[in-house]
């Protein structure tokens, strides 16, 4: 039964605004809940997500590109390895099990993820609205004045000027992250965000339209994709990549580096005093931020030789280098480009520019308007959070909400990342049941009084 449809009046007990890969661990772990107990302690659940579909980085869904976590790291294994919602319950259905496990690798392709992602969302989708964007969240209070609902303001699917609110006892919050621009930038035909890149490419090859030179900025994972990337798709093209580093610096995945992102990690760092937490951020940011995958760069790096003994040099590196100046011509781009070192600028020409700068949470404040003022701040402004991923609200609030991704100052580097996501959803339907009130007089009271 699905609560936002066949009871559209109903209280949830919990509404998800977003529905990428945390909401959907969540859900599954709310389906897992409501299918051992009894009818009357099961949770009231619901999502929303603005995509028509179920979709995760789409624009970088590159063909042979490959996840950087282990496939155990998905939905539900680390929360409850007996699942059917796993990976490998898919690949079991799918009938590539023993294929997979022929090819010796953790990491699948991340198509093929994403298909997983995909599998999984749809066999919750009678707890998901699709095509239906958030535009508030505004509070609730009972009789006595206390605070015990939010309701959810949407636009409706195909009438954007029509709303419709939900009411919640609580929210979890997990609509990703934007992309992060420079400055004063402005994406068009020509300039791109990373995360457009794979349909971009695709229009392009399909109109035919020829292209000259591309120029990548950046110095992380996904720029070094898209460096490949635009290397492979344009074989007649120059792909120029720029950074401020002299080189791409290779990510530490070793075995005790990878700790950071054990779930016993999240513990630690929540503990820890605002400089440790600091300074355990600074030591292992070379496990996820402006990192390569050690293959990846001994590729590029090959590619690069390749051509300058066969006298074409199409992979081109600008290091020590930043973009200072972007016009926008009729017929192309003119980026002006300083060499750090010793100041000199150039101008260069080129077709495409694509900006590989990364991704930044979504502003808290403004989904949730009027709500946001009763989050509670630390001496940053940041807001405060639990350790069960539940924000700390003002003394007359019950309601609850819940953040998922947006919590790297308080939760540590695995809050945007898959590492820890199944663990999170079981944390969070753990403390949704511990705060959980049945008390149906108040929700009759909300509904008429």
């Amino acid at each position: 039964m699905n609560a936002l449809h066949d009871e559209p009046d109903a209280i949830l007990d919990v509404l998800g605004i977003g529905f990428g890969p945390s909401n959907l661990a969540l859900a599954i772990a709310v389906e897992e809940h409501n299918a051992q107990v009894a009818p009357e302690h099961r949770i009231r659940a619901g999502f929303l997500e603005r995509q028509p579909s179920f979709g995760w980085h789409r624009g970088m869904l590159i063909e042979d590109a490959t996840m950087q976590v282990s496939f155990l790291k998905d939905l539900v294994t680390m929360r409850n390895p007996t699942s059917d919602f796993s990976f490998l319950c898919f690949l079991r259905e799918r009938g590539r099990m023993v294929d997979f496990l022929n090819a010796k690798t953790l990491f699948p392709l991340r198509i093929e993820f994403h298909e997983y992602f995909e599998w999984a969302a749809a066999r919750v989708a009678h707890l998901v609205d699709y095509s239906d964007e958030v535009v508030s969240v505004d509070p609730v209070a009972g009789p006595d004045g206390e605070v015990r609902w939010l309701d959810v303001v949407s636009r409706v699917p195909g009438a954007p000027e029509r709303t419709i609110t939900r009411r919640a006892r609580n929210i979890s919050v997990a609509v990703g992250l934007e992309p992060h621009l420079p400055p004063d930038t402005a994406l068009s035909d020509r300039i791109w965000h990373n995360s457009q890149l794979v349909p971009r490419v695709r229009e392009l090859n399909e109109s035919g339209t020829p292209v000259g030179r591309v120029l990548v900025l950046g110095a992380g994972q996904s720029a070094a994709e898209a460096v490949d990337y635009l290397h492979q798709s344009f074989p007649e093209s120059e792909i120029c990549a720029i950074f401020a580093k002299y080189g791409y610096t290779p990510a530490d995945d070793s075995p005790f580096a990878n700790r950071i992102f054990d779930p016993e990690a999240v513990d630690v760092y929540f503990r820890s005093k605002p400089e440790v937490k600091q300074s355990l951020v600074d030591y292992h940011r070379s496990t996820n931020y402006s990192v390569v995958d050690m293959d990846l760069i001994e590729s590029l790096y090959a590619t690069m030789y390749r051509e300058k003994v066969q006298g074409r040099e199409r992979l081109r590196l600008r290091n020590v280098s930043r973009i200072r100046d972007v016009r926008s011509l009729d017929d192309h781009l003119e980026v002006t480009v300083e060499y750090l070192p010793t100041g000199e600028r150039e101008v260069i020409s080129a077709d495409l520019l694509v900006h590989a700068t990364g991704y930044r949470p979504r502003d808290l404040d403004t989904l949730l308007g009027r709500t946001a003022k009763l989050c509670l701040r630390d001496d940053k402004d940041a807001v405060r959070v639990g350790r069960d991923h539940r924000v700390e609200l003002t003394p007359d609030v019950t309601a609850g909400i819940y953040l998922q991704g947006a919590t790297e100052h308080t939760h540590g580097l695995t809050s945007t990342l898959l590492s820890t996501t199944a663990v999170r959803s079981g944390e969070i339907l753990d403390s949704l049941l511990a705060h959980r009130t049945a008390d149906l007089a108040d929700d009759l009271t909300a509904r008429t009084g």
